[in-house]
């Protein structure tokens, strides 16, 4: 139903709409500007290493996770094995587990100093003969661990969704169990699975923390590097945009998966779905499985979190952590509520004004989350940056004094770009909750004499509140965990959680920042939690 919105409501909508989509135009505009010499010599030396060791990275993290993802989705879907109940969602907790935290803790247990080593009994390094953790190889095993549930949430999805007819009528035709696997239910999920990993490859390319840590050179690394190490914006966006040309590569590769997915059988809801009860090594086997990823994923390492916070508990208890805490707390709450707020904004227009047009400020504002978090920090440091010359310049020319830098100088930056990276997730939210509303609630308050503003603060508000308040604390738990971003763009001595756990991890003294490391992974099971209830519900119907 197309309503009569104010021109504040419209205009506002695209110049919200397009102020989070001008680091993206902005980092298009200066990846073309003419190479310096600087990206002239990288691209001439070390650039084929980054590309290289970048490629080799998504490829491994997304074979290795689908090596880990897709045995245990299928468990997950059609057995019934001892503790599957819990283990369905045990299985997702590696989510929540920062990656640079999981590889200082990898390191530290399996270098030759460290207890596995001291249990086999050697006695010298040159009896070390373990393969060296702090390689591309421990980089891909890191990420997979931790990125792993991506494919396996989608992958046992689609498995739950099939139609068990389908992989009965394979076994009557003469296949095996395992024919009947790779012939029927792996081409079926195959859209699922392909979705899974593009995300794999989208979060193992802007990865920045474990690469750094191991010394793996990446594109990620390379952006960090050419901007804070030679200050050269303009390498930085041409390596950026490279990075944002692999990712709409992930992206296009997903949706081209997604073309004909709607002529797979889906499960109809009838079928009665019976779930096959293993027995001998095969059940032991699929139990070990499961288990393995969560304990390598999330039960150890948190573990010896615990471990770490009991035995350094009074130097690492200190005024530090809660001033770091608030501060996190400060730019991520704002963050929040910033975005929530033009979800609203974008929503409700989207929705009184109901036209192909009107539909554009959502998905131009959405864009933002497909980017690495350095390159979106490059993004928005340049249109932030140019706002700063034009308004001291202005006050120049006015006689006036300047007043610095006023945006990209201080935690407006960081707010904005949480605001950006994650402004998907509150309009989804939102556009999901305002979807439910139905029209006639629209058309019986315009009969009664409501305008739009007054259908939005009586009608609206009060039935999405649930949708913005979950919307609202899954912006702020994501920008709790921004890790790339706020090390790009965080003023001078301002520290977040994030960066300070990073930089023990870089230093070789997580013990001393266990406590925050503990509060990151807590916040990350949040979402995860109501992931879970939301699956147990649909499953349940």
């Amino acid at each position: 139903m197309n309503h009569n919105l104010p021109i504040y409501w419209r205009a506002g909508s695209w110049l919200l709409a397009l102020l989070l989509f001008s680091p993206v135009i902005a980092l298009i505009v200066e990846a073309l500007a003419p190479a310096g010499e600087l990206f002239d010599h990288l691209w001439n030396t070390v650039l084929t290493t980054y590309i290289a060791n970048s490629v080799l990275l998504i490829l491994g993290v997304g074979g290795l996770g689908a090596i880990l993802a897709i045995p245990a989705a299928w468990v997950m879907a059609n057995t019934r094995i001892p503790g599957r109940d819990q283990l369905q969602w045990l299985l997702v907790l590696p989510l929540a587990m920062p990656s640079y935290v999981i590889a200082y803790i990898y390191t530290d247990l399996l270098e030759f100093a460290g207890p596995v080593q001291r249990f086999t009994g050697w006695e010298s390094a040159a009896d070390y003969s373990f393969p060296e953790i702090r390689s591309l190889g421990g980089a891909i095993i890191v990420l997979a661990l931790v990125l792993y549930p991506y494919l396996y949430l989608l992958a046992r999805t689609a498995f739950l969704e099939q139609s068990k007819s389908q992989t009965l009528a394979s076994r009557l035709l003469g296949c095996s169990p395992l024919q009947s696997f790779f012939r029927v239910t792996l081409p079926m999920a195959r859209p699922a699975i392909i979705t899974g990993l593009a995300l794999m490859g989208m979060e193992a390319l802007g990865d920045f923390a474990t690469v750094s840590y191991f010394s793996v050179p990446t594109l990620t690394t390379a952006v960090y590097d050419t901007w804070l190490g030679y200050g050269s914006l303009n390498a930085a966006a041409k390596i950026s945009a490279m990075m944002l040309l692999v990712v709409m590569l992930l992206i296009s590769t997903e949706k081209y998966s997604r073309r004909k997915q709607q002529l797979y059988q889906k499960n109809t809801g009838q079928e009665q779905r019976e779930l096959v009860e293993l027995s001998g090594w095969s059940k032991w086997l699929a139990i070990g499985w499961c288990w393995m990823l969560v304990i390598l994923g999330f039960l150890l390492p948190s573990l010896v979190l615990v471990e770490y916070m009991i035995a350094y508990f009074d130097d690492s208890w200190s005024s530090e952590l809660f001033e770091y805490g608030l501060n996190s707390l400060m730019v991520s709450g704002s963050a929040a509520a910033a975005a929530c707020f033009i979800a609203l904004f974008l929503g409700v227009y989207q929705r009184l004004k109901s036209t192909s047009f009107s539909r554009i400020p959502a998905r131009l504002a959405s864009t933002g989350y497909a980017l690495p978090g350095n390159v979106l920090a490059i993004g928005v440091l340049i249109p932030l940056t140019l706002s700063d010359h034009l308004i001291n310049e202005l006050l120049i020319h006015w006689n006036q004094s300047t007043v610095g830098l006023i945006f990209s100088g201080s935690i407006i930056t960081l707010v904005f770009a949480y605001v950006v990276r994650f402004s998907a997730v509150a309009v989804g939210s939102v556009e999901s909750s305002l979807g439910r509303v139905s029209p006639s609630l629209d058309m019986a308050s315009r009969t009664l004499g409501c305008n739009p503003q007054e259908m939005v603060k009586r009608v609206h508000l009060p039935l999405i509140r649930k949708g913005m308040l979950a919307g609202l604390l899954l912006v702020f738990i994501e920008s709790m965990k921004e890790l790339p971003a706020t090390l790009l763009l965080r003023p001078f001595n301002f520290e977040t959680l994030a960066t300070w756990v990073f930089q023990y991890v870089s230093d070789e003294q997580l013990e001393y920042a266990a406590p925050a490391a503990l509060v990151l992974v807590l916040v990350g099971l949040i979402p995860l939690i109501m992931l879970n209830r939301s699956l147990e519900r649909q499953e349940q119907k």
